[in-house]
């Protein structure tokens, strides 16, 4: 198939490096030229996994190409996926003037009979306001189709090849038909491609971050119990875990969730509930839990070691999640501000995203070259992302690295006996 992919950040990179990976011809589309270059080049702009290979390999073969001409990339196209941003607005609504934009310039392009697919992840009603911006510029027929993405920051490539489900939302045979041939090679395994109306299409991706969002914020709450009470939140986790209703997915307590969707999607789903005049009352008390989360391993540190004034604290992990340099919402970001606020000085590691980290923090932290430099002369070890390379450290010479030898595990990576038996305090999430 002939494939055009508006937008060449995360979501729209992926998609089409996958696409064009089964064979079909794909031009990815962006407006800014210095990225298009770039993608030329063979080099991404974002860090994931296998993903810079797949774009390499697909350019080799030419089935992948990279423009800036958005009239030219949609007129070759016969399904054009929209996979803009839509950040998030002052009042938390989804702001999507990027996908009205690129439905009103493709509208303007049309020369045929066109499949305009919205893979951003848009509130429900999009598809219809991307349907009548697109009919006040032609004459054409064209069908509109939602098809949220369920991409993973670090496993997008099998996310997207080999999908747990692949949702379409389309009102007419024709698009559907298309779409159900385009997806057909990614789900020969049994993967189910699920057929339904745009509205509930576009509402299944907030639906599922928003119940993920509940998991993780519910769990990092039985863990704030467990320490008051003296309780073992991996105990609790794996009890809980064994039911077969509730299972062992996204139970892990922790210091609260960041990226790009959790705390994007939530909002935006508080928001358009609360258009049509519903209070989402469960989703305002995750919102809310998430923010007091990434503060407490801050209490811990204070209430532990008192002033932190003139301490050095130690980082490992600045990332929101393993296997990318993504810190938006991250929670090293508000923990490493109050550490600085009280008077600490913070040297951080992160595998991935110390250049990021860079550009938030500026020269108002250290950055160490690997994980042990970050350790030299440090009061404390804040473990704020579980990066693989973190779980089986040299117990010993971090013990000789550290002026304190304190560990404040924020991701309960390591077994309290073990790392007590090495001669370090040691506090974790939940566990006494």
């Amino acid at each position: 198939m002939k494939i055009a992919v508006v937008g060449s950040g995360y979501v729209g990179l992926v998609a089409g490096a996958c696409l064009a990976e089964n064979g079909n011809e794909v031009i990815c589309i962006d407006k800014d030229p210095a990225k298009v270059r770039t993608l030329q080049r063979g080099k991404i702009p974002i860090y994931e996994p296998g993903l810079e290979e797949l774009v390499r390999r697909n350019r080799a073969e030419k089935r992948l190409t990279f423009t800036t001409e958005l009239a030219r990339g949609a007129r070759a196209s016969q399904i054009i996926f929209i996979a803009v941003g839509t950040p998030t607005g002052e009042d938390g609504s989804a702001d999507l003037q990027h996908v009205l934009g690129v439905a009103r310039d493709l509208g303007r392009a049309m020369n045929g009979y066109k499949v305009v697919v919205n893979k951003s992840t848009v509130p429900v009603g999009t598809a219809a306001r991307v349907r009548k911006t697109i009919a006040a510029e032609t004459k054409h027929p064209f069908s509109v189709v939602s098809n949220p993405e369920f991409l993973k920051q670090g496993a997008a490539i099998d996310d997207f090849m080999k999908p747990d489900r692949v949702v379409i939302g389309a009102e007419d045979e024709r698009a559907a038909g298309l779409m159900r041939e385009l997806y057909a090679p990614f789900t020969r395994t049994g993967a189910p491609i699920m057929l339904m109306d745009c509205a509930s299409a576009e509402l299944c991706k907030y639906a599922a971050n928003a119940m993920l969002a509940t998991r993780i914020s519910f769990m990092n709450e039985v863990a704030n119990v467990c320490d008051a009470m003296g309780a073992d939140v991996d105990q609790v986790r794996r009890a809980v875990a064994s039911d077969k209703r509730i299972g062992p997915s996204f139970l892990f307590p922790g210091v609260g969730y960041g990226g790009s969707c959790f705390p994007k999607d939530v909002k935006a789903m508080l928001r358009f509930a609360a258009t049509a005049d519903y209070d989402f009352q469960i989703l305002r008390a995750v919102e809310s839990v998430n923010e007091r989360q990434k503060l407490r391993l801050l209490t811990k540190v204070q209430s532990h070691l008192g002033s932190l004034k003139k301490k050095t604290i130690a980082v490992w992990g600045l990332a929101f999640k393993p296997r990318t340099d993504d810190m938006r919402e991250a929670p090293a970001v508000p923990l490493i501000k109050g550490l600085l606020d009280a008077g600490a000085t913070v040297r951080a590691y992160d595998p991935e995203a110390m250049k990021v980290a860079k550009g938030i923090f500026g020269n108002r932290i250290a950055y160490a070259p690997n994980s042990y430099a970050a350790l030299e002369g440090a009061d404390a070890l804040l473990i704020v992302t579980e990066w693989n390379e973190f779980r089986e450290p040299d117990f010993i010479r971090m013990r000789k690295l550290m002026k304190n030898p304190a560990i404040f595990d924020g991701r309960n990576i390591y077994n309290p006996q073990q790392i007590r038996a090495s001669g370090f305090e040691y506090l974790s999430m939940g566990r006494p």
